[in-house]
C-alpha cells in the first residue's frame, strides 16, 4: 500500500485556517481577499473566491482563468459560467450549512448583496475578520526567502538608478528608472507605486512623482519595493542634491537615531506598541513628536501593509518569523520630510535587518 503523499504548504495552511474558523463556531469560510486566496491555494488570478470547509476547499473563478487556476491551485476548481457570486450562492444553498463566515472588509457590496439573496436554506452569513491574515503574520522559511530576494532586487535597482540621478532628472523619470531596474533585476513587478518626492514635497508621506526636475540643493525621498513570488519588500532612503545645511543634518540624524532605537527594540515577545514608543521617545526628545504623523511600521508579505501594525496602540506580541518595516519619519510644512525605512525579520534573539542599503544621506 502506497503511503499518502505529504501535504503541500497550501494544504497545511488550509488545515490551519479550518481549525481557526471552527474555533469561531463556523462550518465554512468564504475567502475573498486575493492575497488570502493566493496564500491558501497558490492561485494568482485577479478574480476568484475560495470556499473553505473543514476537510476540503473549492476555488471559484471565471473562464478567463480556467487553465491558470487548474495549473496553479492545488484544490478543486469550479469555473462559473455566469456571475461568480451566484455560483457560490447556489453551492452554499445546496450544502445546507448553518454558519458560513465571510471576510468583512474584504468583500464588495455587490458580492455581499448577491450572497444575501440566498434562497431557502440560508446558511447564515457571519462577518469575521483577520482569520487568514493572522496565520500569515509568521512567515515560513520559503516566504522569508522570497522576501530576501525582493529586498535584494530592490536594493540593486536603487544603487543602479542613484548613479544616474542628476539635478535635471524629473521625479517621474527617477521613479520609472527605479521600476525598470527592479524588473530588469528579476522582480515580477514593483510591490507598490514607487514614491519619489523632492524639495518641499518630501513633506507629503505618500507623494506621487511629479513631472518637474529635482533641481539643486533639494532633498529627495525614495520609497520603493520589489515583488518576488508575490512577496514584497519596502525601503525608504533620502538623497540631497548639494551640500546639506546644519538643520537638515540635525533632522536626518534625529530620524536615524529613532529608527535605530526602534530596530534595537525588535525581538520576540515585545509588543508592536513598545517598538513604536521607542521611535517616538527619540523624536520627542528633539521636539519632533508632532511631526511624526504615522506609525513606526507594518507587517510585510503578500501585501505591502499587513498585520501587525507597528503603532502605539497595537498590543500584538512579535514572534520569530514575522517580517515588518521600521520607518519613522518627520514632516515639516514648507521645509520637507525625512523617512528612513528598512525591512526587518524578527528572530528568537532579536532581529535581522534585511535591507543592505546604507542609511547615510546620499549626496549627488
Amino acid at each position: 500500500m502506497r503511503p499518502n503523499p505529504p501535504e503541500s504548504p497550501f494544504q497545511r495552511r488550509r488545515t490551519s485556517a479550518a481549525t481557526a474558523f471552527s474555533a469561531h463556531g463556523l462550518d465554512s469560510l468564504l475567502v475573498t481577499a486575493l492575497s488570502n486566496i493566493r496564500y491558501l491555494t497558490n492561485f494568482t488570478g485577479s478574480n476568484g473566491a475560495l470556499l473553505l470547509f473543514r476537510e476540503h476547499a473549492v476555488l471559484y473563478t471565471d473562464p478567463r482563468y480556467e487553465l491558470q487556476a487548474t495549473e496553479e491551485a492545488d484544490c478543486p476548481v469550479k469555473v462559473a459560467r455566469g456571475p461568480l457570486w451566484i455560483a457560490v450562492r447556489k453551492d452554499l444553498n445546496r450544502k445546507h450549512l448553518k454558519r458560513t463566515g465571510f471576510e468583512k472588509g474584504r468583500i464588495t457590496y455587490e458580492a455581499y448583496e448577491a450572497l444575501r439573496g440566498l434562497d431557502a436554506g440560508d446558511p447564515g452569513l457571519v462577518p469575521v475578520g483577520g482569520i487568514v491574515e493572522h496565520l500569515r503574520m509568521v512567515k515560513s522559511e520559503d516566504e522569508v526567502g522570497a522576501i530576501r530576494r525582493s529586498v535584494a532586487t530592490a536594493s540593486k535597482a536603487f544603487h543602479e538608478a542613484v548613479k544616474r540621478i542628476r539635478p535635471e532628472t524629473t521625479e517621474k523619470e527617477l521613479a520609472a528608472e527605479l521600476e525598470y531596474r527592479m524588473r530588469r533585476s528579476g522582480a515580477e513587478k514593483p510591490a507598490f507605486e514607487t514614491i519619489v518626492a523632492s524639495g518641499r514635497r518630501t513633506a507629503f508621506p505618500h507623494a506621487n512623482p511629479a513631472s518637474g526636475t529635482i533641481g539643486r540643493n533639494r532633498l529627495v525621498l525614495i520609497d520603493m519595493g520589489a515583488s518576488q513570488n508575490g512577496y514584497a519588500s519596502d525601503m525608504t532612503r533620502m538623497l540631497f542634491s548639494g551640500r546639506p545645511g546644519a538643520k537638515l543634518r540635525r533632522l536626518y540624524n534625529s530620524v536615524l537615531e529613532a529608527q535605530l532605537a526602534a530596530i534595537a527594540a525588535v525581538r520576540e515577545g515585545v509588543t508592536a506598541g513598545q517598538v513604536d514608543r521607542k521611535a517616538r521617545q527619540v523624536l520627542g526628545s528633539y521636539g519632533l513628536r508632532d511631526a511624526f504623523v504615522h506609525s513606526t511600521g507594518h507587517g510585510l508579505g503578500l501585501e505591502i501593509h499587513e498585520p501587525p501594525r507597528i503603532g502605539r496602540r497595537d498590543k500584538t506580541r512579535l514572534q520569530a518569523g514575522m517580517v515588518i518595516t521600521i520607518e519613522p519619519g518627520v514632516y515639516l510644512e514648507g521645509f520637507g520630510g525625512i523617512r528612513i525605512e528598512d525591512t526587518v525579520l524578527v528572530t528568537k534573539t532579536g532581529c535581522e535587518v534585511l535591507t543592505p542599503t546604507p542609511k547615510e544621506l546620499i549626496l549627488f
